[in-house]
């Protein structure tokens, strides 16, 4: 390899100039050039340089106990810090808490995709995300602290409609990191878990005449590397560093190499330990019934990582498409020190592509976890409790999602409880209250996502809420939970309370659920019963959810077989208690209703307790036409369809 690309990690680091733009990249803690961080910590404290930098990050790069950019927190090294995460530099946080530097905490996938408008020359970027968050201008243009005066995120309006234009900073240098390095400066990523942005890190850095530093295992000869497999080409990469000792380029922090990660193998995925049946497990096994068969789905860190167990242990996994916001699409989700990766992975993509991906609507579900919420639905997960940790991803994901579950305990901080012959108990309350009177920062705003008609559910061990127009209503309380006892003393508010239905009581039973069968619809003619003598239809959909397309037709199939088993036209009683509908399926739900009424019923009539419920219904019932009042009560309904017991 020519001598001019090949660096030991000093003389690379000793490039890097005072009041440099410094970009590095790493996910959570894989990915991470942790040999250049450490060589740039060493010169800083043994030289004083180089000062006054800026680093820009996605999300966190660190082991939040010194390791990765942690190793940066050293008074003076840095002046600014714009990053979608600051939990896994906790002393570069408390730096920014303190005033100390200026800080900017920015959406993930914002960050991310603004590499490429660096790269591109471009003075920033439009997009919605961001919008009445706390990244907003009117909510403080995701500045952490006072010290912090300049604007790069401001309000705009495009054709009468509201946007965010993010500023672009041109970047100096790029800290990236690659598997092997061939003689021309070629990056290949093989035993990389994730690729994420080091080529439009790259590209941003040498475009703007900067200075790109590889870290990587190995070098190997001309040639070895074929041109598809090139990450980063030659031509963007300035200097090469070889990890030394190996430990320096652990796959993750707790992992040296896993060829399963990699794509290098594939594994038994049988082999995943099953979750003990505690808090922790009833929310995954609960957020795990909003799982749209067939669809695209995004879970973060905590509570809803427990989802991918669930679904492996009730076969459901080969059914839909999990994927991180890093770039890993489909197999089994890693958590852990390897979170962000993925075993017998699809595909790996870019982060920044992903982030096109989910920016764009693709994502049809969620599963986030919460800090605090509120009354209104506004859920905190950046700042609290006097700890800065940033947003990450979470902005980016939960705003364009089809649908979201906000998953997690009702209490913090020593939460115990014992689940007894199908009954959840509260043995020792947490010591802190998560839904407070106002979150002390806007990560997710319920009013804007209630504005759009964005599905949010928010589920605990004991109960479930739904955003409303009018914000959080009780929808669903486990078996053995007192609402006046277990539920309301421990808010700060008191929620939308109309007649809540019991969870699940497979959620608080040893052993399958037969989820796969609900997701499916398979048991769904088990909710239509025929009275001939009565010549009436009972179609049961409380607590059914339409999550998507094929969940309608599955309805529609269901209900002609049981017609044309009737032999005749039939008068019909729609139970539509606790049935959930997803915003954008309501017409095709009432075209659906339409034809089945014009094909099959006589008469029919339907009830619902949830206002919402029964007006969204009637709405789009009547855009086809179908002039059907949504009854509140059973027997007003039945009414209807025999007039003569009325």
């Amino acid at each position: 390899m020519p001598s001019s690309k090949v660096f030991s990690a000093d003389d690379a680091i000793a490039r890097i100039g005072n009041n440099a733009v410094i970009a590095t990249t790493g996910f959570v803690q894989s990915c991470i050039p942790e040999m250049l961080h450490a060589a740039l910590e060493k010169r800083f404290v043994a030289t004083g340089a180089p000062r006054d930098c800026t680093l820009i990050m996605c999300a966190g790069a660190g082991d939040s106990k010194g390791l990765g950019t942690g190793r940066l927190h050293h008074e003076g090294l840095l002046k600014r810090v714009i990053a979608a995460n600051f939990g896994r530099m906790p002393k570069v946080a408390q730096a920014a808490q303190d005033n100390k530097i200026q800080g900017y905490n920015l959406p993930q996938g914002i960050i991310s995709k603004l590499y490429r408008s660096c790269a591109a020359g471009s003075p920033g970027l439009f997009s919605k995300v961001g919008l009445h968050t706390y990244v907003d201008p009117r909510l403080g243009g995701g500045k952490v602290n006072t010290v912090t005066k300049d604007d790069i995120v401001k309000l705009v309006a495009v054709d009468g409609r509201e946007w965010l234009f993010y500023k672009a900073t041109p970047i100096d240098v790029a800290l990236i990191r690659a598997t092997s390095a061939d003689p021309n400066g070629n990056l290949s990523m093989e035993r990389e878990c994730l690729t994420l942005d080091v080529l439009a890190q790259a590209m941003a850095a040498h475009n703007n005449g900067g200075l790109v530093i590889a870290q990587v295992e190995r070098l190997v000869a001309d040639g070895s590397i074929r041109p598809k497999d090139v990450r980063v080409p030659g031509i963007l990469v300035d200097c090469v560093v070889v990890a030394d000792p190996p430990e320096m380029h652990r796959m993750n922090y707790g992992v040296i190499y896993d060829p399963g990660l990699a794509g290098e193998v594939r594994v038994t995925v049988d082999s995943l330990p099953t979750m003990e049946l505690d808090e922790r497990k009833i929310i995954a096994r609960r957020a795990a019934f909003e799982l749209p068969p067939n669809g695209v789905i995004n879970l973060g860190v905590g509570a809803p990582d427990g989802v991918a167990n669930v679904a492996n242990e009730e076969k459901v996994t080969p059914y839909l498409v999990m994927t991180t916001e890093a770039g890993a699409v489909g197999g089994v989700l890693a958590g852990g020190s390897s979170f962000g990766a993925s075993a017998n992975a699809h595909a790996i993509i870019d982060q920044n592509q992903m982030f096109d991906f989910y920016h764009g609507g693709g994502l049809d579900l969620t599963c986030l976890g919460m800090a605090e919420c509120d009354s209104l639905g506004n859920v905190n997960t950046s700042k609290f409790g006097g700890r800065l940790n940033g947003c990450g991803g979470f902005i980016d994901i939960s705003q364009n999602a089809r649908a979201v579950v906000f998953a997690g305990t009702f209490t913090a901080g020593g939460l115990e409880v014992a689940i007894e012959d199908g009954k959840l108990k509260i043995v020792k309350e947490g010591r802190a209250r998560k839904f407070v009177n106002q979150v002390e920062q806007v990560t997710f705003s319920g009013t804007y996502a209630a504005q759009k008609g964005q599905p949010v559910l928010y589920v605990t061990e004991r109960c479930v809420f739904l955003l409303t127009d009018h914000g959080l209503e009780l929808i669903e309380v486990a078996p053995g939970i007192d609402i006046e006892r277990d539920i309301l003393p421990h808010m700060a508010f008191r929620p939308h309370i109309h007649k809540p239905v019991t969870m699940n009581p497979r959620l608080f039973v040893d052993g399958p659920m037969d989820l796969l069968a609900d997701l499916l619809n398979q048991k769904l003619s088990e909710r239509i019963s025929y009275d001939a003598g009565r010549n009436i239809l009972l179609v049961d959909l409380a607590a059914w959810s339409a999550r998507k397309k094929a969940d309608v037709v599955d309805l529609e199939r269901a209900i002609s077989d049981a017609c044309k088993a009737a032999g005749r036209r039939v008068n019909a009683v729609v139970n539509q208690d606790g049935c959930r509908i997803a915003e954008d399926l309501y017409d095709a739900y009432a075209d659906m209703v339409a034809r089945v009424s014009r094909t099959y019923y006589d008469r029919m009539a339907r009830y619902a307790t949830s206002a919402i419920t029964r007006q969204k219904l009637q709405d789009a019932l009547r855009r086809r036409g179908l002039d059907t009042h949504v009854h509140e009560h059973a027997e007003d309904a039945y009414a209807v369809v025999e007039p003569e017991l009325a």
